[in-house]
């Protein structure tokens, strides 16, 4: 009986792994039997180095929105990692007992927040103090960017503190014995341990942060043009598409999916870069 049940339980990982390897199977192959034809149809330089964006044309240039989405994603990991760093340091290392679990609990909550939520916070709070402090409309590069920080911190502050607590506890201990400080220790002994771990943590805080749409389009001001300084509005390649998905038909339609296309070939790229890194670092270990 024990042994058949090991088998039947082999079955089902096995049809779970299939499963999930099937839905990536076929959502590439939507994308890219969909995308690539349309790529074709306007020229793959002028659909990926044109700057203007006219469906009513049929222009289709989403340059403007791929730069858009490089800076909005780089603005929130440049203000999103160093605090999620140090808050997951704070709570592997430092965090008293009893204030871990409401701490923890209240970012596991962020993690839960529905994306719009978080649009209207941005919407009502940080466009007017942006507005307030800089002037202009108040929506722009940098409301999207401080927006997109706050919703990456519980997804790297996660998996950040995981990898800095699988670090052996004898590295932390041999390094106190051959001197260093308890901060020398954290961040030039186990950080460093946890390098994969925490390059995992980034990665998907990036995916989480040039994947993010409705909060994007209520702060980002939605613009479809290059972008001409962090106060000004911009819009994303994912605001691009939800934008005009609803009523796109023929060839503007199928230049969306398209856009969706290079969304995912960006994604693609950040993942075989944390592969590359990672491998590395095991080679010169």
């Amino acid at each position: 009986m024990n042994h058949f049940k090991e088998k039947a339980m082999k079955c089902v990982f096995l049809i779970a792994a299939c499963t999930s390897v099937l839905a990536v199977f076929l959502i590439c192959a939507f994308l890219f039997a969909n995308g690539v034809p349309a790529i074709g149809k306007i020229g793959p330089l002028k659909f990926l180095l044109g700057t203007k964006w006219k469906p009513s044309n049929d222009i289709f240039g989403i340059l403007p929105m791929i730069v858009a989405s490089i800076y909005v994603t780089a603005g929130a990991i440049l203000l999103g990692v160093p605090i999620a760093l140090f808050t997951s340091v704070f709570m592997a290392r430092y965090c008293p007992k009893k204030i871990y679990r409401p701490l923890k609990s209240g970012i596991e909550l962020m993690a839960g927040v529905p994306s719009i939520v978080y649009g209207f916070f941005g919407l009502i709070l940080i466009v007017p103090l942006i507005r307030q402090i800089f002037g202009g409309t108040g929506t722009s590069m940098l409301a999207a960017c401080v927006l997109l920080g706050m919703m990456i911190l519980p997804t790297i502050i996660g998996v950040t503190e995981s990898a800095i607590r699988s670090v052996p506890e004898s590295y932390y201990e041999g390094s106190l014995a051959l001197g260093a400080t308890k901060e020398r220790s954290i961040f030039f002994v186990m950080l460093p341990a946890a390098k994969s771990g925490i390059l995992a943590a980034v990665v998907l805080g990036i995916g989480r942060a040039i994947g993010e749409t409705m909060a994007v389009v209520m702060v980002a001001g939605n613009q479809p043009r290059m972008p001409q300084g962090i106060l000004k509005g911009v819009r994303t390649m994912t605001a691009n598409i939800v934008t005009e998905m609803g009523y796109a038909t023929g060839l503007h339609r199928e230049a969306l999916i398209a856009t969706a296309v290079v969304l995912f070939i960006f994604i693609l790229i950040i993942n075989l870069s944390l592969s590359l890194l990672n491998r590395r670092a095991e080679h010169a270990n």
